[in-house]
């Protein structure tokens, strides 16, 4: 049998979505470059102080410096410790979610502690941190597993609590047991939860492994930021955020990848 013709109809709503999605990456474009284009000019016409706020020509000179010196090891050591943060994050949370899941007396128990666990700024926590696990990696990385770890288990928890009943009614009537209906509903049910998490969590570690940064480490995107500031090298605090910026753009998409890649894969079983 030959390929089944696509109709004019789907043809014409394909376009639209092809022109659409253009559309929006060229205004996104535009929108960068004009505010490139505008705080050059703002700050060449003196309009700006270009001490304070810095301007793009002279962000462009400091990053050439960095790049020929020690950007790369900068970059490697906040992307490394995000990653180890970001795992560590997301694994325990949906250990503990499972947990809390499957017993509903230790939920009901554990239910008000995370609620002000997340509301307790964890900055607060820094001193404490670093005095029990010490100065360095490790306490940039418990950093940024304190401020994602809370808000995993609260996600993935909430999408096992709102799993749809009737499927959960359907199985107990076939009497399957707890570890069937994980596995084979509450699990697949929530696979866009786990994403949303991943989506979340990736930003909230990249902003605990900055706020680390900020109170100890020798190496790094948010040591660059507050050296910059102690020296009052404003082109450096402006250089090193939007490099923080690109990293935090760049980890968002992956986490997007891998959301495309599951939904194929999805489609084709």
């Amino acid at each position: 049998m030959g390929k089944r013709e696509i109709s004019q109809d789907r043809k014409r709503y394909l376009r639209r979505i092809k022109v659409n999605k253009i559309a929006v990456i060229l205004t996104q474009l535009f929108i960068i470059i004009s505010f490139i284009g505008v705080w050059e000019i703002l700050a060449n016409k003196g309009i700006i102080d270009s001490f304070i706020a810095s301007q793009p020509s002279r962000v462009l000179k400091t990053f050439m410096n960095l790049s020929s010196n020690d950007l790369l090891k900068h970059l490697g050591v906040t992307c490394l410790e995000t990653i180890i943060g970001f795992l560590a994050g997301t694994t325990l949370g949906v250990i503990i979610a499972i947990i809390l899941w499957w017993s509903k007396f230790l939920s009901k128990v554990a239910e008000p502690f995370l609620v002000i666990l997340n509301s307790l700024p964890k900055i607060a926590l820094g001193p404490v941190i670093i005095i029990w696990v010490g100065a360095g990696m490790p306490a940039i990385i418990v950093m940024a597993l304190s401020i994602s770890l809370i808000v995993t288990i609260l996600e993935i928890l909430n999408g096992f609590m709102h799993t749809d009943k009737e499927l959960l009614k359907m199985a107990k009537t076939f009497n399957a047991n707890k570890l069937q209906i994980l596995s084979k509903i509450i699990i697949p049910s929530n696979i866009n939860t786990f994403i949303n998490s991943l989506k979340i969590n990736i930003g909230l570690s990249l902003v605990g492994v900055i706020s680390g940064e900020f109170l100890v480490s020798k190496a790094g995107l948010g040591y660059l930021i507050v050296y910059g500031g102690q020296v009052f090298q404003l082109d450096l605090v402006m250089t090193s955020v939007i490099i923080l910026a690109i990293v935090a753009a760049l980890m968002y998409q992956s986490v997007v990848l891998l959301e495309k890649t599951i939904q194929k894969n999805k489609k084709f079983k």
